[in-house]
């Protein structure tokens, strides 16, 4: 049978019971007002600035992308010599 709750419920805490809960309220409310000091610290906090690109670093990304798509291009082409000899390996063996 399920015990109802009233205003004559009584409930019994020993002092370690509610020093335990004190604690833990406090750290939550006091996490709660750092928290919110941290926005507001942000708000007020000026946005980051894109970062600059030099022209010698644009040059030197550009250069690396061009020598990886000649690299690539020159993987391919071997990729594809290599399968022409396999097929012709293939059809001998037919």
């Amino acid at each position: 049978m399920a015990k109802e709750i009233g205003e004559e419920t009584k409930i019994t805490l020993d002092l370690k019971t509610i020093g335990l809960i004190l604690v833990g309220v406090a750290t939550v409310v006091g996490m709660w007002f750092a928290l919110q000091a941290d926005i507001e610290e942000a708000k007020e906090l000026p946005a980051p600035l894109p970062p600059d690109v030099t022209r010698m670093e644009y040059d030197m990304k550009d250069q690396l992308i061009r020598q990886t798509i000649m690299t690539t291009q020159e993987d391919v082409k071997e990729l594809k010599e290599d399968f022409k000899r396999l097929e012709e390996k293939i059809d001998k063996l037919r």
